[in-house]
This record gives structure tokens, C-alpha cells and sequence, in this order.
């Protein structure tokens, strides 16, 4: 990941991209692990997410590999030497490791390298297909699934340590079998994790794979844009919703509202006993606490924000679980919804106790 600086982090006074979290060039709560458990417990299409992150992570490892070898050609070389693969590997320049779609926001040297890179693994000796590995047809419940990305098992002190680098010497086979893995993985029909792409684009991807060999990272490129777009066009903007103008997650929402119905059917108790009995005005000034009670979960249920914590700088991952904001735009965001909501929950508060401390007394 590029380094985020906090002149860069100022710099952008809008909410982020979704090739920018992808990237990892965002915070908490707009990040990619939060963009992870979203698509995890609120889309329930993880594995879209899955797979674009390791085809990128395919490129990564193609990349690793051309720059092995190239530092290797240019160690055996003599100089004065010449070979030609040390031309054709000398035309492949260094590419950024986080990429996005095949031309979203990128430079032309950065697609042209993209596909110079293609054409050199395309130019050696192809593997020979190998039959499906066994991981292809075994099934694994849920349970059972180990977490996909690395930074699920990370603290928040090294969410945004990004190093694609494996630490091992990368090999050609290394880069046929992650090839291989995506496919059975997420392509084959009832593969482990099935994702759903037109039946052409599919066809054609296993063809380049099992028939022809193929393991460059542009066979994936059509894919990888299509997953892109479908997340770009219908979990991102919820994302954004929940995470940058909200803080909580659904089920905490949901037991807000229970909680707020029944305070206010208490409030409302209270209320109408303090009329009917004739109570002075002095003790009907109790109904005020929980009014003030009902009246601030009714409205954090709508606005789907917990003031005081959006005011403290927490953010709700999952239930029960909050994180630090650190993207400033979206912690003033949530800091301007947070005083509005309050402002709301006080005078709706402030509205029915008026009414029930004021209102004439009677008995029944």
C-alpha cells in the first residue's frame, strides 16, 4: 500500500473510491477490512470480494516473478553481454503493486506494462495443463473456511501492513497453480465458491486455462473488471451509507429500535398516569427521563448513528465491536450527523414532555 500521510489524508475532503479501499489508500471505517465484513455480514457476497482480491494478488505475484527474474538475467549476464530475454525483460518496467481494474485511472505505461507483462509469460515455455487438484472437489462448510484475506487475522496496528511480496522465491509453478486455484476456486460450476459471471466470459477463461495454458494475469483481466462493477454498482454505495454516515451495524440498530418502542410505551405509561391522577406539575417532570431515554434510541434507529459515540470517534464493525475513526472526512461527517441527531432527540424529547407536564390534570 502507498503510504498515507496525513497531508494526503486532508488533502481528500470527499469519501473515498472504491478502487481507493481496495487499494488500501483509506482508513477506518471506509478500509478494506470494514469493506470485508460488510460484504461478509451484510451483502453475504464475500466471495466477489475474494476473488478480486486474489486475482490482484495473482498480478502481484507475476509481477514478483518477472522482477526475480530479471534481477537474476542481469546478475548471469556478462557484461557487454547480450540475451534475449534480458531485452524483453529490460522493456517490462517496474508497475505499482495495488492495481485496479484494467484501465480505471491508470496511466498508459501502466497498461502497457500490464500487457508487455502478459506477452512475456505468454512467450515462455507454457506449462502443460495439469488436471484439476484435489482442492477443486473438496467442500468446505463455512466453518471449516479458513479467512481469505491476511488482514482478517490483523490489529489494527498492522491492518495496513500490505506487503504483497511472498517470502519465498517465486516459480512458474508457483504462478500456474494460483492461476489454477482462482479457477476451481471460483470459476468451475459448483466450485467451492461459485461467483456468477456471464456464461461467455467464463467459457472463455477455462478455455485459456485448461486448454490452452494460459496462467498470464490477463486472462482474468474481463473477469476482474466485471466484479469491479458489481461492486461498484451495488454494495459500495450501501457501504458508504452504513460506514460514513452512519456508525452501527444492523442487529444494533434493530435492538435500538426494540429498545426505544418499549421506553417509550413506559414514558407514555408514566405519562398519561401522572395526567389521570392529577399529579402537580413538579413530579410530572419525571416523564422528561424517559422520554429523553425513548426518544434518543427512536432517533439513532433512524439516522442509524449513535451520537455519543460517533462524538467520541467510534465506529460499530460488528455488533457490539467498535473501532477508531481515523479517515478525517468521515469523522466530521459523522461528528455534523451526531449533532443533528441529538438535536432532533431533544426536542422530540422536549416536545411530549411539554405536553404531559402542562396538560390539565383529571381524575377518572
Amino acid at each position: 500500500m502507498a503510504s498515507l500521510t496525513s497531508f494526503d489524508l486532508e488533502k481528500r475532503k470527499r469519501l473515498p473510491t472504491l478502487f481507493e479501499v481496495l487499494s488500501r489508500y483509506t482508513l477506518a471505517p471506509v478500509d478494506l477490512f470494514s469493506f470485508y465484513i460488510y460484504m461478509r455480514d451484510q451483502q453475504r457476497s464475500v466471495d466477489y470480494l475474494d476473488f478480486w482480491l486474489d486475482v490482484s494478488q495473482h498480478m502481484s505475484l507475476c509481477r514478483h516473478y518477472v522482477r526475480e527474474l530479471r534481477r537474476s538475467v542481469l546478475i548471469a549476464t556478462p557484461e557487454g553481454g547480450s540475451r534475449p530475454s534480458s531485452t524483453i525483460l529490460e522493456n517490462i518496467p517496474d508497475i505499482p503493486v495495488e492495481a485496479g481494474p484494467s484501465g480505471y485511472h491508470a496511466a498508459s505505461n501502466e497498461k502497457d506494462a500490464d500487457s508487455r507483462l502478459s506477452a512475456f509469460l505468454r512467450s515462455e515455455n507454457p506449462a502443460q495443463p495439469s488436471p484439476p487438484e484435489s482442492g477443486h472437489s473438496e467442500k468446505h462448510t463455512p466453518e471449516e473456511r479458513p479467512p481469505r484475506p491476511s488482514f482478517m487475522n490483523s490489529t489494527p496496528e498492522t491492518r495496513y501492513d500490505s506487503s504483497n511480496s511472498p517470502g519465498h522465491t517465486v516459480t512458474r509453478t508457483d504462478i500456474r497453480r494460483s492461476a489454477e486455484k482462482i479457477l476451481y476456486t471460483y470459476l468451475i460450476p459448483d466450485s467451492e465458491r461459485e461467483i456468477v459471471l456471464p456464461p461467455e466470459m467464463l467459457t472463455s477463461i477455462i478455455d485459456m486455462v485448461e486448454r490452452d495454458a494460459r496462467d498470464d494475469p490477463e486472462v482474468f483481466d474481463q473477469a476482474k473488471d466485471y466484479v469491479f462493477q458489481a461492486m461498484e454498482r451495488d454494495a459500495f454505495p450501501g457501504f458508504l451509507q452504513a460506514k460514513a454516515l452512519g456508525n452501527l451495524v444492523p442487529l444494533s440498530i434493530l435492538a435500538r429500535l426494540a429498545f426505544g418502542l418499549i421506553s417509550f410505551l413506559g414514558a407514555f405509561w408514566a405519562s398519561f398516569y401522572v395526567v389521570l391522577t392529577d399529579k402537580s406539575r413538579t413530579t410530572r417532570c419525571w416523564v422528561i427521563l424517559p422520554f429523553a431515554v425513548a426518544s434518543y434510541f427512536i432517533t439513532t434507529y433512524q439516522y442509524k448513528i449513535d451520537p455519543f459515540m460517533a462524538l467520541l470517534g467510534f465506529s460499530e464493525y460488528t455488533f457490539m465491536n467498535w473501532q477508531k475513526i481515523q479517515e478525517p472526512y468521515v469523522g466530521s461527517l459523522l461528528t455534523q450527523r451526531a449533532l443533528v441527531t441529538l438535536a432532533y432527540a431533544f426536542l422530540f424529547a422536549a416536545a411530549l414532555s411539554i405536553l404531559f407536564i402542562f396538560v390539565p390534570g383529571t381524575y377518572l
